[in-house]
C-alpha cells in the first residue's frame, strides 16, 4: 500500500501524542528526554531512560495510524511500573542465568538475582534502568551509549555499549548493537518491545497469526531455565513453521506450556537466509492487517506471549496491561548460555568487538 506522508501524518502531532515535559527529567544526575525517529511510513518514540521504545506508529490496512508498541506516557510510568522491561534495551545479558552464577576460565561470578533464584535481563538494575547518552545524527537515527562499569550487577569487565536505532527503507526499524570490554565477560543484548499489531488498546493478542522460522526450541524447567536439550517443534504446540494463531494451542496440556504459563521460550532459528541475515518471525494482526517481519544475526528468538501481564500498569492509550494483550519477540543468543556448553557462546574477549543486528519490518497484509 502506497502512503503519502502528508496524508498519513497530517493530523499527527508528536507533542500532543506524547508530552515532552513528561519525559524531561534528571535521573542519576543524567538528563532524560523523549526522542523521535521517523520516515514517510512510520514514527517511533524513544527515551534514553532504559533505551526504551515508547511507541511505534504505522498504518493499518485502512491507512489508519496504529500504535503497535505498548508503553507508558511518562518517565514516571516506566520507572514505577511493576513490569520493568516495557520497550527496554536489555543487558548485559538478556534472558536468564541459572542461580545467578557462571564461570569464565574457571573463575565463578555471582550476579544479582531478580527472578527467584535466577538472574533475569541483567539483574536488579539492568540496562532497563540506566540513563543512556543519546545523540541524533539525523531524523531517522538515534544513537545510545552506556559505559557499564566492572562488576556492575556482578558482571566482570568495563563494557562500552553502543546501540543504534534507525529507520531503513522507510518501513523498517533497524537495531544495531555493539560492545567492547577490557576483560573477558559475557554479553547478550536485545530489545524488549511489547507488541500488539492491532494497536496498544485493542485487547488480546491471541488471534494474531505467527510464523517462526525455527525447527527447534530449548525446553525449560519450572524456573524457566533451559534443560540443555534442543527439542524439535514438530508434533508439539511449539510448531509455528506455518502460520498459527498465538492462542490456538496455548492452553494445550503440555509440560512446557505449564512451565512457561504459556509461551516464554527460546526458539532455535533454522537459518533461513533473508536481508543478509536470518529470517526469524512473521506476525500479522488479525484486525489491523499489519504485518511485522523480524530478521536477525542472532541464533535464537524468545517468544513471550504476555503471560505475566496482570493489569497493574496503565499504557499511554489509557488501557491497562491486561493478561496477554501484548507479546515480545526478542532476538538473542540462548538463555543461560554461560552454563550450557552445547549452546552458542556469549563470551566476549577484550580483543573482540561484539556486533549484532536485528530488523523489525512493517507492511500491510490485505487478505
Amino acid at each position: 500500500m502506497e502512503i503519502v506522508n502528508d496524508t498519513l501524518f497530517s493530523d499527527f502531532n508528536k507533542d500532543e501524542v506524547l508530552k515532552p515535559a513528561a519525559f524531561d527529567t534528571v535521573i542519576d544526575n543524567k538528563k532524560v528526554s523523549l526522542y523521535w525517529i521517523e520516515s514517510d511510513y512510520l514514527k517511533a518514540a524513544f527515551t534514553n531512560y532504559g533505551g526504551r521504545i515508547v511507541g511505534l506508529w504505522v498504518p493499518d490496512k485502512n491507512g489508519e495510524l496504529t500504535d503497535v508498541v505498548s508503553g507508558m506516557n511518562s518517565i514516571k510510568g516506566f520507572a514505577t511500573a511493576s513490569e520493568p522491561y516495557f520497550g527496554a534495551t536489555i543487558g548485559r545479558v538478556g534472558n536468564r542465568i541459572a542461580k545467578g552464577k557462571f564461570k569464565i576460565d574457571g573463575k565463578e561470578y555471582t550476579t544479582a538475582t531478580n527472578n527467584g533464584e535466577n538472574t533475569l535481563h541483567g539483574g536488579i538494575k539492568g540496562f532497563q534502568y540506566v540513563v543512556w547518552d543519546a545523540e541524533q545524527p539525523d531524523s531517522q537515527t538515534l544513537v545510545l551509549r552506556y559505559k557499564s562499569p566492572h562488576m556492575e550487577e556482578g558482571f566482570p569487565g568495563n563494557l562500552d555499549v553502543k546501540v543504534t536505532y534507525s529507520i531503513i527503507e522507510d518501513t523498517t526499524i533497524k537495531m544495531d548493537y555493539e560492545a567492547t570490554t577490557d576483560m573477558k565477560t559475557v554479553v547478550n543484548l536485545t530489545n524488549h518491545a511489547f507488541f500488539n499489531l492491532n494497536g496498544e488498546n485493542s485487547g488480546s493478542i491471541l488471534n494474531h497469526k505467527l510464523k517462526l522460522f525455527a525447527d527447534g526450541f530449548t525446553p525449560v524447567d519450572a524456573g524457566l531455565i533451559p534443560t540443555g536439550a534442543l527439542r524439535k517443534v514438530k508434533d508439539t504446540p511449539f510448531d509455528f513453521r506455518n502460520f498459527q494463531t498465538i492462542g490456538a494451542r496455548i492452553t494445550t496440556e503440555n509440560e512446557q506450556l505449564i512451565n512457561g504459563k504459556g509461551y516464554d521460550h527460546n526458539f532455535v532459528l533454522n537459518k533461513t537466509k533473508a536481508m543478509g541475515m536470518y529470517q526469524a518471525a512473521t506476525v500479522v494482526g488479525d484486525k489491523s492487517g499489519i504485518q511485522m517481519d523480524v530478521f536477525t544475526k542472532e541464533p535464537g528468538i524468545q517468544f513471550y506471549s504476555g503471560n505475566f501481564m496482570e493489569g497493574k500498569n496503565q499504557f499511554k492509550s489509557g488501557v491497562k496491561d491486561a493478561f496477554r494483550t501484548a507479546f515480545a519477540l526478542e532476538t538473542q543468543h540462548f538463555p543461560d548460555a554461560p552454563n550450557q556448553d552445547n549452546f552458542p557462546s556469549i563470551v566476549l574477549n577484550p580483543d573482540e568487538n561484539y556486533q549484532t543486528t536485528s530488523l523489525y519490518s512493517f507492511s500491510v497484509k490485505n487478505d
